[in-house]
């Protein structure tokens, strides 16, 4: 199916990221699979592709433009091209904390990883892109991006922010051949999700009218979808996958 095309995963190393990478190495793509924790990756990577031929494995902190640049630029350097991306990487903090209980460094430090992150690869993904002829971007948001969500205000915030960039970003390269959307997953069966008590799960599933948690395949196969030229018509959007936890 993506023969041709080459791909970038942020927070490739576990949990989602892992199986976005997962969903489109099996498509055919070659994946720059880019993660802080460059072992993880590393291990991923060998897993997908034994023979080291359509994957690269990159450390790089999404905080940091300059690291994200440089992975960019070695994945153009390594496979030739750029055109998709899954911007995927952030971390949600301390759960229930009031707003004005919140740690500044806290506050700063999500809102690094997960919005700047967010802009930091795109800024350097779509010139990477406009030299391919043009590619598409999904960026990682969240149920929680869509409404608000007590305790964990910055998370929140970051994650309305990432729909509000990804709109404009859909905006300013609508006519340049890039197409740019965000999606909004709800509760999702990951190695972290499989830490917590099962009361929690429980909880978590049921918080869902579809009365269960999703699954990693399901997010990456959207994903995908919206990567590709079936959803050619498809740009500025915020697609929520979320198992109708934001429809009530």
């Amino acid at each position: 199916m993506w023969d041709d095309k080459v791909a970038f995963v942020t927070g490739a190393a576990t949990g989602l990221g892992e199986s976005i990478a997962e969903g489109l190495f099996r498509r055919g793509a070659r994946v720059a699979l880019v993660d802080v924790d460059l072992d993880g990756v590393r291990q991923v990577a060998a897993r997908l592709d034994p023979a080291k031929k359509r994957t690269l494995a990159l450390q790089a902190d999404v905080a940091d433009a300059a690291a994200v640049e440089a992975a960019v630029q070695q994945t153009v350097e390594c496979f030739g091209a750029l055109h998709l991306a899954v911007n995927n990487a952030g971390i949600t903090g301390d759960h229930n904390v009031p707003l004005a209980e919140t740690h500044l460094d806290a506050w700063q430090r999500i809102l690094a990883i997960n919005l700047s992150g967010i802009f930091h690869a795109m800024k350097y993904e779509i010139p990477a892109m406009l030299a391919a002829g043009g590619g598409a971007i999904v960026n990682m948001s969240s149920g929680a991006g869509a409404v608000g969500q007590a305790g964990i205000a910055p998370y929140s915030a970051t994650k309305h922010g990432i729909v509000g960039l990804t709109r404009a970003a859909a905006l300013d390269y609508a006519t340049k051949g890039i197409r740019i959307n965000a999606i909004g997953p709800g509760y999702i069966e990951t190695p972290e999700m499989a830490k917590l008590p099962e009361s929690t799960r429980a909880e978590f599933a049921a918080a869902h009218p579809l009365g269960r948690l999703g699954t990693r395949r399901e997010i990456a196969d959207m994903i995908a979808f919206l990567l590709s030229d079936e959803a050619s018509f498809l740009t500025g959007g915020f697609h929520m996958a979320d198992g109708g936890l934001t429809a009530r």
